[in-house]
């Protein structure tokens, strides 16, 4: 049984322990009240913007080099993860998710190439000897327009030059403080929307100066919102789950510190009981 130094050691740090989950939680509450504000103002932007042009795409005039499908050769998997740790299962659900959709591309036959952003994907890969053909790092917890355009002039850049033929991208989508759902969503080509489907929303647009005009802008437009959506998602996705997790890790403390008082008290007790028999033991030698 532990001595009471040791216990009194342990306490004082599993304190220090919860003193600095309890500071990280706040830390993330507040970061994640931020990104999730900037998520849900985007949201129906992102939305309506993707769902026009969807819809159009089916009648635009002239082809457009990202609507084109082309036969898959090879298939480019652009995975979000964090630069940071202790924040639950996030990595590891993305991962998983990552890596099953990698196997499945294969076994159909297309070629794989992947690109990460954030730092715990990146190693990962690197580890387990998966070449990245691209890599971000130092964009996890200060996300800005900018990072999307970067990484959506790249994919555009690769897929209008047919480096890859198709774009999906794996990341955390956020429902709640206490929910995400990995999503696994196709960027390249852009699909348009079902006939019959179309047919019902059917809108008689008027474009100025050309329909051709109005894609060249918009599409590469597109492309980097949906690419700073998922960021952004991804953003308020792991400040939840980090807040989550160091909430957990403050409870645990204080349960140990809880259970570590009562085996110190016991000790304390034992420890008085036989320094007592002890003395009584010596008084009844005197006796005799």
């Amino acid at each position: 049984m532990p001595g009471l130094k040791e216990i009194r050691k342990r306490i004082s740090s599993v304190k220090s322990t919860k003193q600095i989950t309890k500071a990280m939680k706040m830390v993330a509450a507040a970061k994640f009240r931020k990104a999730q504000t900037r998520i849900i103002e985007l949201r129906p932007y992102a939305d309506k913007m993707h769902a026009v042009l969807a819809g159009l795409a089916g009648t635009v005039e002239a082809g457009h080099p990202l609507l084109e499908v082309r036969s898959r050769r090879k298939v480019e998997v652009v995975v979000l993860t964090s630069d940071k740790g202790l924040c639950g299962a996030f990595n590891a659900n993305i991962m998983k998710a990552a890596f099953k959709l990698i196997k499945e591309i294969k076994a159909e036959g297309p070629e794989v190439s992947v690109s990460s952003v954030g730092k715990k994907g990146t190693d990962l890969f690197r580890r387990r000897g998966i070449p990245l053909r691209q890599s971000w790092v130092g964009i996890s917890g200060r996300i800005f327009y900018g990072n999307a355009q970067e990484i959506a002039r790249d994919i555009i850049e690769n897929y209008t030059s047919e480096s890859f033929d198709e774009v999906f991208l794996v990341y955390n989508e956020f429902r709640s403080a206490l929910v995400q759902k990995v999503s696994v969503a196709r960027l390249l080509p852009l699909a348009p929307v079902k006939e019959e489907k179309a047919r019902e929303e059917a809108v008689d647009f008027l474009y100025e100066p050309s329909q051709q005009a109005i894609f060249e802008k918009l599409l590469p437009k597109n492309l980097e919102i949906q690419v700073f959506r998922a960021l952004l998602e991804s953003q308020a996705s792991e400040e939840a789950a980090r807040m989550t997790s160091m909430e957990n890790a403050t409870k645990a403390a204080d349960d140990m510190i809880a259970s570590l008082t009562l085996q110190y008290n016991k000790a304390r007790q034992a420890s008085i009981t036989k320094e007592l028999m002890d003395i009584v033991g010596g008084v009844e030698a005197l006796k005799q």
